[in-house]
């Protein structure tokens, strides 16, 4: 996953094929209310996705430019 920032509050976000499934596997379920056991593989790839938005997200603030 890799975070930049465009301008003002606009952020361009590129997502592998698996981080893209994941959100939308996870919003399906909770906007078809939740029914069911969320599947331990959806969860352990959405945990996946949330540590690599953590990660890039830190790197974006991180990020010092240089001269």
């Amino acid at each position: 996953m890799q975070i930049k920032k465009e301008f003002g509050n606009r952020f361009s976000v590129e997502l592998s094929g698996y981080e893209l499934a994941s959100l939308i596997s996870s919003a399906r379920w909770i906007t078809e209310g939740s029914k069911g056991e969320f599947p331990e593989e959806a969860l352990q790839n959405l945990k996946r996705l949330l540590k690599n938005y953590d990660k890039a997200a830190e790197q974006l603030y991180d990020h010092k430019p240089t001269k």
